[in-house]
């Protein structure tokens, strides 16, 4: 269940997403695996702009009433600013499957916008008494709403917000702590950003090989599945079996866990399932 609890007049003026250009530093193999998706003319539409405010669920008993979560949406700063359905899926995911399997992980959102699937995650499953590191990540437009809805949560000390573009070094907490569980929901917007994704799914993997990567989307687009195409040339991906898939798949949802390659081989699980 969730609710609107608290709202603010709609601004006068909204950035709709952020722009995001890729340099000739950028233009590598990423880059020439891409090349349709720069200039694709299916962009997504821009989503009805809603006044700021705050809702709570509990994902319809998932979540006590004690670890209710609270979410600020405002899409002042961009489009990350709202709740999404992948969001939605992936945070249920988690918490029916994963309640009880994420002690002592390490957990990495990328594209958090409000951090709507990792707040969740760290308001419903069991991190451990001594939890690990647990960054939501964004860019520089959605950390004060990151940082916003974590105080929001009262999980200050438990989860940090951090910046990380995507397409650029791997911050050094990152590195020195690699994430063991990473979370992606309908975390790409505008299409030139999926190289920039690629790159950085990329260097996660390659400095925690035993990673799994739980990416949600919904298909807008043919460059939403001329990622996934390439994220199989490079990755395992293997498409999440959840009792809930009849209901999310009609609206156009896809759920997928993604390991390296070495990683799905030791795991048994087939590459490009």
């Amino acid at each position: 269940m969730s609710k609107v609890i608290d709202t603010k007049e709609p601004l006068v003026t909204a950035t709709a997403m952020s722009v995001i250009s890729l340099s000739s530093e950028d233009s590598s193999d990423a880059e020439g695996e891409f090349s349709s998706l720069t200039l694709a003319d299916d962009f997504t539409p821009l989503p009805a702009y809603k006044a700021a405010g705050t809702i709570e669920t509990d994902f319809d008993g998932l979540l006590s009433a004690a670890k209710t979560l609270r979410l600020h949406e405002d899409l002042t700063n961009g489009c990350g600013g709202q709740l999404w359905p992948a969001g939605m899926t992936l945070a249920r995911y988690m918490l029916r499957y994963h309640a009880r399997s994420l002690a002592g992980k390490r957990i990495l959102e990328l594209g958090a916008g409000g951090g709507l699937v990792g707040l969740a995650v760290a308001r419903g499953c069991d991190l451990g008494e001594n939890h690990a590191p647990f960054y939501i990540t964004d860019q520089m437009e959605m950390f004060s709403l990151m940082r916003h809805n974590i105080a929001l949560n009262k999980l200050e000390g438990k989860v940090e917000p951090m910046l990380l573009n995507w397409g650029e070094p791997l911050p050094a907490e990152i590195v020195a702590n690699p994430p063991d569980v990473i979370l992606a929901a309908d975390c790409v917007y505008f299409e030139p950003a999926f190289p920039l994704l690629q790159t950085t799914l990329i260097d996660l993997l390659s400095v925690r090989p035993e990673a799994v990567i739980y990416f949600c989307f919904m298909k807008r687009r043919r460059a939403d599945m001329q990622f996934l195409k390439q994220a199989r040339r490079r990755f395992c991906v293997t498409e999440i079996d959840d009792d809930e898939r009849p209901v999310w798949s009609r609206q156009g949802l896809f759920m997928f866990a993604i390991t390296s390659k070495e990683n799905g081989k030791t795991q048994g699980g087939k590459e490009g399932e």
